[in-house]
């Protein structure tokens, strides 16, 4: 019997992440375009179509991981991808509104190899650019001519409420020391896995899922995106800045309480004592004392523990693929999506 993971006729992760930009790429990049001039300016430069001057950059914009998932929930269950599209473009706006927040929020100085938007422009411009964006993604939702649009707007609605909530739980957990691994779960589920969650939920909408078939694709998002944050996590600590855009270390020296973190931290050894104490200084982290740190959280189990968690949250996630997804060439991808997502050397 077939399954979702059979990849039989599937595309490469590649070509299904290609032809997503293909699809949606002009899409956003015509309702950035309705934006006021100034907002308008710092999101194009965020996306990398344009210098800090405001000439062409030729950036391609994201990944797009996000509407590629929405465009292959549609897929899934029959509708034409690119019936999806305001869906798949909503997503995207609220994805980039939360970057550009996050940029200022962790005083990040680097996105996509390049210098983040409020570095360039200023912390109210990269805030006022990040508020338009969330702003357009309703308009552009609510505009496709869905016959469920108004559920779908207040999906999404929710959606980024949780979205800010685990963010506000992030932040905070910066400044405590008895962070629970449960607590660090709940918020990552919500910062991330909340978005990735609603993205394969409005693609299933727009490919005529039933309700139950929307829940468990939904889950599938949801679960996916905690696997994400952790694979994430793990980069954010030992990822090379040639792949991932930003600084070695670059979640240690923000003390964030990221999940391999909060994991080795709870591992009860010496070597988590020591971690502790140099989290808990208040000199800012730096040369020796961050790769010290990131000696640590591997000396007490957080990165053991953080990849175990992703492969068990991954093939959770799976199961609710395989419970809601018909077999098929978009059901396959999906799958091929997620393990992409869930590596560390992307």
């Amino acid at each position: 019997m077939a399954t979702v993971e059979d990849t039989a006729g599937a595309r490469p992760a590649a070509e299904v992440l290609a032809r997503a930009r293909d699809i949606v790429g002009p899409a956003v990049r015509g309702a950035v375009e309705t934006l006021p001039p100034a907002p308008r300016a710092i999101a194009e430069y965020h996306f990398g179509w344009r210098d800090e001057a405001g000439n062409p950059a030729g950036g391609a914009g994201g990944k797009l991981f996000r509407p590629a998932l929405v465009l292959l929930a549609a897929d899934a269950f029959g509708g034409a991808p690119e019936t999806a599209v305001p869906a798949a473009v909503a997503v995207e706006l609220v994805h980039n509104f939360s970057l550009l927040h996050d940029d200022v929020m962790d005083g990040d100085t680097t996105r996509r190899h390049r210098p983040t938007a409020w570095s360039v422009f200023g912390v109210g411009g990269a805030i006022l650019a990040g508020d338009s964006l969330l702003a357009l993604a309703f308009d552009v939702l609510a505009a496709g001519g869905h016959p469920a649009a108004a559920d779908t707007v207040h999906g999404l609605s929710a959606t980024v409420q949780r979205l800010i909530d685990g963010q506000s739980r992030d932040m905070a957990f910066e400044r405590r020391s008895d962070v629970t691994p449960a607590e660090c779960r709940a918020m990552a589920e919500a910062k991330t896995g909340a978005l990735l969650g609603s993205a394969c939920e409005l693609g299933a909408v727009y490919g005529g899922a039933g309700a139950r078939q929307c829940a468990d694709l939904r889950r599938f998002g949801e679960l996916l995106g905690l696997a994400f944050q952790i694979a994430d996590d793990l980069l954010g600590i030992w990822g090379d800045p040639a792949v991932t855009g930003k600084p070695v270390h670059s979640d240690l020296r923000n003390r964030k309480k990221s999940l391999p973190v909060v994991a080795a931290l709870g591992s009860g050894t010496p070597h988590a004592g020591e971690l502790a104490a140099l989290l808990a200084g208040k000199h800012p982290l730096e040369g020796a004392d961050l790769v010290r740190a990131a000696e640590l959280v591997e000396l007490a189990g957080g990165r053991d523990w953080s990849e175990r968690e992703t492969a068990a949250l991954l093939e959770a996630a799976l199961a609710h693929l395989r419970a809601a997804a018909p077999p098929g060439r978009a059901a396959a991808e999906l799958a091929l999506l997620a393990r992409l997502a869930t590596r560390r050397d992307h």
